[in-house]
């Protein structure tokens, strides 16, 4: 069964109040200095209008008109694509636990890998052969001084 919605029809509502609104409103800077086209390769102007992390600012946020909001935009879209503006920005978080992303986990970032067996040498290490190979730290130098000086020559 429907309800009766025609009972407020007659009653005149009173307008809401604008609370929210503070201050003058923005005005927008490209009317004012009267300029005539918004320039992709002005860096420092277009970086008004892009967040921290690098994207275009509303236009309730910075006070441009409709016109150069589109000038704007196009501008920023111009000078990403020949790399005078990023994409977009790394952050840094401040998360003490959890998972921080490739290779972050809860043991920390992992680290360069140990020096460990050679292919060739991991069979029989696997295998619980020893390797026919016995190498010394100060062979690996003297092997490595000989290699260079037949290398620089």
């Amino acid at each position: 069964m429907a309800r009766n919605n025609d009972r407020d029809r007659g009653k005149k509502r009173t307008p809401i109040r604008d609370t929210n609104r503070r201050g003058k409103p923005k005005v927008c800077v490209f009317c004012r200095d009267h300029v005539t086209w918004v320039d992709y390769k002005d860096v420092n102007v277009l970086r008004r209008f892009i967040s921290d992390r690098a994207k275009i600012k509303a236009r309730r946020t910075t006070g441009t008109c409709l016109q150069h909001q589109r000038d704007v935009a196009v501008a920023i879209k111009t000078s990403r694509e020949l790399a005078l503006l990023p994409y977009t920005q790394r952050t840094v978080s401040d998360k003490a636990g959890g998972r921080e992303g490739r290779g972050g986990g809860p043991r920390g970032p992992r680290g360069p890998r140990p020096d460990g067996p050679r292919d060739a040498d991991a069979g029989a290490a696997v295998n619980g052969d020893t390797p026919d190979v016995d190498v010394d730290a100060t062979d690996d130098v003297a092997v490595d001084d000989v290699a260079l000086a037949a290398y620089s020559e």
